[in-house]
């Protein structure tokens, strides 16, 4: 006989520690990382909006590949699900601090369509709707990519971190 699953009873404490104790340490480290003089590649050192943005969204992207593939529906699913749209709202919302030349740019349609996909995928779900939750989940993370691959392009900071 197969057993139960135990039924989901909630996001407890030990887990809103561990989201707070991860972003905090990798909060900590951006911010070492732009102490001090600033390399040569990096012409200024980062703001606290780009250190929330970038402590938010690189962890966010392996958390969002793990739950693409693995099992849906089961306690351990609903608790990193939470994380990871929590992670994506603070990424979204620090983004717009974020600017090229003063203003927003495009990749900012990415930071909008995130914040009306969370709310429309969490009440999918809740109404049982599995193949919307699904889509607005997987448009999110496809959009993320894009979006950290846009960031790259010549131009942006990213790319003269990266390529000088």
């Amino acid at each position: 006989m197969a057993s139960k699953a135990q039924p989901y009873r909630g996001f407890g404490i030990r887990s809103y520690v561990a989201v707070a104790a991860a972003t905090i340490l990798l909060t900590a480290a951006l911010t070492a990382l732009s102490v001090g003089p600033a390399p040569s590649t990096r012409p200024e050192p980062m703001s606290a909006a780009l250190i929330i943005h970038l402590a938010t969204v690189l962890p966010a992207l392996p958390l969002g590949a793990y739950l693409l593939v693995r099992r849906k529906g089961d306690p351990l699913h609903r608790v990193l699900g939470r994380i990871w749209a929590a992670m994506m709202v603070v990424t979204a919302i620090s983004s717009f601090w974020l600017r090229s030349n003063g203003s927003l740019s495009p990749i900012h349609i990415f930071s909008v369509m995130t914040l009306i996909s969370i709310p429309v995928s969490i009440a999918a779900i809740r109404r049982g709707n599995i193949v919307r939750h699904r889509g607005a989940m997987t448009g999110m993370y496809i959009g993320l990519v894009v979006a950290g691959g846009f960031a790259f392009l010549p131009g942006r900071l990213l790319h003269s971190w990266l390529f000088g």
